[in-house]
């Protein structure tokens, strides 16, 4: 009982992080499209001209999202939420191989099976 309400607590403390730094966030999201946009844009910029204006441009953006560093606080609180929600239910990592189902276990087995008889 003790860990669901130490899971409510960080779970509730995560949200109401991530939702006082929503701001910054989609500014980041913004000016990290106009900087990706940008990009795109000055490798296909035929003339000098295009591509000096398409940096001036990427840059902006880069100094935008640079000040944007508080949305880092947002996606730190989600990922916090993530982990919570699945504490929260039960959901095991599912990244990791048993080691029965691990197919280079049973070879390596295996493997010493067959250097032992010959």
């Amino acid at each position: 009982m003790a860990k669901k309400i130490g899971l409510f607590v960080a779970g509730a403390v995560a949200l109401l992080v991530l939702l006082f730094h929503l701001g910054p966030l989609v500014g980041l999201a913004i000016t990290l499209a106009v900087l990706y946009y940008a990009f795109k844009k000055w490798l296909k910029a035929p003339s000098t001209f295009g591509k000096v204006v398409w940096a001036l441009i990427g840059c902006a953006a880069l100094v935008a999202s640079a000040s944007n560093v508080p949305a880092l606080i947002a996606l730190v609180a989600a990922y916090v939420l993530y982990v919570v929600y699945q504490k929260w239910n039960g959901v095991k990592d599912k990244r990791i191989v048993p080691e029965a189902d691990d197919p280079f276990v049973n070879f390596e087995k295996q493997w010493a099976e067959l250097q032992k008889h010959y």
